[in-house]
């Protein structure tokens, strides 16, 4: 069976806040641990020496698998850190090998998401048909997830509970980082396959904001490249829309420039919303922006605003759903991933803290769980029974035993 242990700190030199991250996970864990096998998932901010991390890892934990990514503020077991220099990490500790299985890819864009998530997932399956989960961490910027799912699904069907999240950085949408097989990358992405057939995922996601207007259409499109929104270049016309000039940089518009589409109604209740929404972090110079999945021609899109009751009365109802689920069987972890702009984007760090208390309580029911998120620029969240990609969520997943 697997074992999880989590610790974060904002220590500035990444050397020792890797390794001191390590040690307080592992503090509890049999005294031979450092130097078995493990699994050593890592969420970064922005500013930490990612090679440093790495080599720190590797010399404390000499037989672990290191992986992980950046973000725009970690969330552990005592709350947010959104400083350059925050660090958190989930240990996974295996009884026997097999329990876990990592793979990675170099290169995801939009055009090749579906291939290399699907080579990816037939590497774990090959290695361990008993995979009962997979946690799928990527590049933030120009992937296409919604055929990322469909190569996991081409392997594992449609039954596999995937979840995790894009990467992102510190709001600026110029470059986000993964780490895999020792080396950074940034364009990449990471597959862990779990096989503790013991171990179930349980799933919870959420987001506030609400349509405003009028929608408006996508005229022409390629993939998850949209051109032009109502026959006029895409970008620029949404940035008229926002009362924006007409060549901002995605990066600062991400807490305003949400758009959302309009989703099957068997989806609407259990997501507590009728539309899903997509985050824009690429434009390229044609005016022409990436939107995070496919987007045909002829889809209507709203812009959308947050709404404060809805995000707290909705995270609320997202909690006691997700506690329902869970029953009497035993929480053992906690995965997060948040939108980057449900941090300190939108929120004070009063409404923030108790945000996140509003998460926790529920699951911790007194104590505390070991627990990894993240502000990432997406979330991989299964809702009504199907893997989905969203944006701008509060999106957790639970980890049951029993």
């Amino acid at each position: 069976m697997l074992q999880l242990y989590s610790a974060a700190n904002g220590v500035v030199n990444s050397k020792k806040a890797i390794q001191q991250c390590i040690m307080a996970a592992l503090g509890e864990a049999p005294a031979n641990t450092l130097s078995s096998q493990l699994l050593i998932v890592i969420h970064s901010t922005i500013g930490h020496d990612f090679e440093a991390l790495i080599k720190g890892a590797e010399e404390l934990c000499p037989k672990a698998d290191i992986v992980g990514c950046t973000c725009a503020g970690v969330i552990g077991k005592q709350g947010a850190d959104e400083s350059m220099r925050a660090l958190g990490i989930m240990a996974v500790v295996p009884d026997q090998e097999g329990e876990y299985l990592v793979a990675s890819c170099r290169n995801i864009r939009g055009h090749n998401s579906f291939e290399e998530a699907r080579k990816m997932a037939q590497s774990l399956k090959e290695q361990q048909p008993g995979i009962n989960m997979i946690q799928f961490l990527a590049s933030g910027i120009d992937i296409a997830a919604d055929r990322a799912i469909e190569g996991i699904e081409e392997v594992f069907g449609a039954d596999m509970p995937v979840f995790g999240g894009t990467s992102s950085d510190n709001m600026r949408a110029v470059s986000s980082y993964q780490f895999a097989e020792g080396e950074v990358l940034e364009r990449g992405a990471i597959m862990i396959g779990y096989a503790d057939s013991s171990l179930s995922v349980e799933m919870g996601v959420h987001h506030g904001s609400v349509p405003i207007g009028q929608p408006f259409t996508v005229t022409r499109s390629e993939a998850n490249r949209v051109v032009e929104l109502e026959g006029k270049p895409a970008w620029p016309y949404l940035m008229q829309k926002l009362d924006l000039a007409e060549d901002s940089h995605p990066g600062p518009c991400i807490p305003v420039a949400g758009l959302g589409e309009l989703l099957p109604e068997e989806f609407r209740e259990p997501y507590d919303n009728e539309h899903i929404l997509r985050v824009i972090v690429k434009v390229d110079e044609d005016g022409s922006f990436y939107m995070p999945v496919d987007c045909p021609e002829q889809t209507r899109l709203w812009i959308t605003q947050r709404d404060e009751d809805l995000i707290f009365g909705g995270l609320d109802r997202m909690m006691k759903r997700l506690t329902q689920q869970v029953g009497d069987r035993k929480v053992v972890a906690v995965f997060h991933t948040d939108c980057a702009a449900r941090g300190r984007a939108m929120f004070d760090e009063i409404l923030k803290d108790e945000i996140i208390e509003k998460m926790q309580s529920p699951l911790n029911k007194g104590g505390e769980l070991p627990w990894l998120g993240m502000y990432g620029f997406g979330e991989f969240t299964r809702l009504n029974r199907k893997n989905l990609f969203h944006n701008y969520t509060t999106s957790i997943y639970a980890l049951v035993r029993g």
